[in-house]
C-alpha cells in the first residue's frame, strides 16, 4: 500500500439479512445432501440403475431467490440422496428467527418454490477424471477443478485470528447482535440488520476506530434513544472493549434513518453470493469471480478461495510477513493450478518470489488434494454462510488451522542458501 496513514471501513450483516438468508439456505442444502448421501454409503445403497452411493460423487450448485412471503430454491445437484428442500428452507428460517408474520417472514406460512434440476454431464466429466486424465497415474490428478477462474487469500497480523481488523470487528458486532436478539437480553430486535466499522491506520497499523455504524430491524414499539442506548452497551462495547482498540470518540451512528421495522425478505429481495466481500475480507484482500454458498467442494470457487486462505495465514503465522495475498488460477477440468502467486505487500521478510517458492512446494493445491487436506466433503458449511468464512476460531474451518508454519519456514531456510 503506498500510503501508511488512512482510514479503512468494513461491513457485515446479521443472519436476517434477506442476501444471507439466501446463503444459509443454499449451504444448508449442501449440508444435507452431503449428510444423507454419506449415510446412505455407509449402508451399502445402490440405487435401479446400478449407481452406487458415494460421497465423492456429490456435486452441488445451489441458488436461492427470497422476496416478501416466498423462497425459490434453483440450481443443479447430482446425488443418490433424497432430501426434503421444502422442509429444510423452513427450518433454516426458523432458526434465524422469522418464524411470525410480525416480523415480516413466517417460515410456516411463506411459499417455497423448488427448481432443482441434475447436474449437466458436460460439467461432471470435467471433475469426474474423464476428461483427458485416462493415463493419469495419480489419482488426485483425476479430479479435475469445476470451473474456470481465480481465487484469493489474505491474512494480516492486525489481529490473533490474522484478519484485518474493521472487517473482523464488522463481523464479531454482527455476531454480536444476534446473539442478544436471540437470548433475550434486547428483546425488541428483529433478524435483520448490519454494522460498519471505519478503523484509523497509523503506519500502517490499525489505531482506532473512528465511527461505528449498527442497523438493526426492531419492534415498532421500541424508541430509537433506547435503540441507540442497548447498541452501545450491549453490541459496541462488549466487542471493542474486549479487542482493546480506541474507540469512546467514535462517531456512533444507529439506525441512522430514525426507523428500521420493515425488514428482511418483506424489506428487500435475497439472493444467493451478493454479500461476497462480507464473507471474506471486507474489501481489505481481493476476491474472485464467484461465490463460496450452495457450492459442495469440488467447486474451486469455494475450495481453492478456502486454500488460499490456508496458505496465506500460515504464511503471515510463520513470520514470513505481516500481510499475505495469495492468488490461485484453474481451468475446468484441469488438476493443477495455471498460477501461484504471493504479494506481501512490501512487508515479506523475504522476497515474494522466494515465499512464492516455499508455497509451492509445501502446499499441494491440486483441488483433490485440497479437498483431502482440508476434509471438505463434510457437512460444515451452513455455519459458514454467516459472519464470515475466515477468522472464526472453529476446528471444523480447517482453513484457518496454522500447520504448515514448520514447513514454509524450513523451505525458505532451504531454498534462501
Amino acid at each position: 500500500m503506498a500510503h501508511k496513514n488512512y482510514y479503512f471501513t468494513s461491513e457485515s450483516v446479521t443472519e436476517g439479512h434477506p442476501d444471507k438468508m439466501c446463503d444459509q439456505i443454499s449451504d444448508a442444502i449442501v449440508d444435507a445432501i452431503l449428510t444423507k448421501e454419506a449415510k446412505l454409503q455407509a449402508a451399502g445403497y445402490v440405487d435401479a440403475d446400478g449407481n452406487p452411493a458415494n460421497v465423492d460423487n456429490v456435486r452441488c450448485a445451489v441458488e436461492t431467490f427470497t422476496t416478501t412471503g416466498t423462497v425459490v430454491v434453483m440450481g443443479e445437484v447430482r446425488t443418490e440422496a433424497y432430501v426434503d428442500v421444502q422442509k429444510i428452507v423452513r427450518e433454516t428460517v426458523r432458526g434465524i428467527g422469522y418464524d411470525r408474520a410480525k416480523y415480516g417472514f413466517d417460515c410456516d406460512t411463506c411459499g417455497v418454490i423448488n427448481m432443482i434440476h441434475e447436474q449437466s454431464p458436460d460439467i461432471a466429466q470435467g471433475v469426474d477424471g474423464t476428461y483427458a486424465r485416462a493415463d493419469d497415474t495419480d489419482p488426485l490428478d483425476k479430479i479435475g477443478a469445476g470451473d474456470q477462474g481465480m481465487m484469493f487469500g489474505y491474512a494480516s497480523d492486525e489481529t490473533d485470528v490474522l484478519m484485518p481488523m474493521p472487517i473482523y470487528l464488522a463481523q464479531r458486532m454482527a455476531e454480536r447482535l444476534a446473539a442478544v436478539r436471540k437470548s433475550g437480553e434486547v428483546d425488541y430486535l428483529r433478524p435483520d440488520g448490519k454494522t460498519q466499522v471505519t478503523v484509523r491506520y497509523e503506519d500502517d497499523k490499525p489505531v482506532e476506530v473512528t465511527a461505528i455504524v449498527v442497523s438493526t430491524q426492531h419492534d415498532a414499539k421500541a424508541e430509537h434513544d433506547q435503540i441507540e442506548h442497548d447498541m452501545v452497551e450491549h453490541v459496541i462495547a462488549p466487542v471493542l472493549d474486549e479487542v482493546g482498540i480506541k474507540w469512546r470518540d467514535a462517531d456512533i451512528y444507529v439506525n441512522p434513518t430514525g426507523r428500521f421495522v420493515v425488514g428482511g425478505p418483506m424489506g428487500d429481495t435475497g439472493l444467493t453470493g451478493r454479500k461476497i466481500i462480507v464473507d471474506t475480507y471486507g474489501g481489505m484482500g481481493r476476491h474472485g469471480g464467484g461465490c463460496f454458498s450452495g457450492k459442495d467442494c469440488t467447486k474451486v470457487d469455494r475450495s481453492a478461495a478456502y486454500a488460499a486462505r490456508w496458505v496465506a495465514k500460515n504464511v503471515v503465522a510463520a513470520g514470513l510477513a505481516h500481510k499475505c495475498e495469495v492468488e490461485l488460477a484453474y481451468a475446468i477440468g484441469v488438476s493443477h493450478p495455471l498460477s501461484i502467486m504471493v504479494d506481501t505487500f512490501g512487508t515479506g521478510a523475504y522476497d515474494d518470489e522466494l515465499i512464492e517458492k516455499a508455497v509451492e512446494k509445501v502446499f499441494d493445491l491440486r483441488p483433490g488434494a485440497i479437498i483431502r487436506d482440508l476434509d471438505l466433503r463434510r457437512p460444515i458449511f451452513q455455519k459458514t454462510a454467516a459472519y464470515g468464512h475466515f477468522g472464526r476460531k472453529d476446528p471444523d474451518f480447517t482453513w484457518e488451522a496454522t500447520n504448515r508454519v514448520d514447513e514454509l519456514k524450513a523451505a525458505i531456510a532451504e531454498l534462501a542458501e
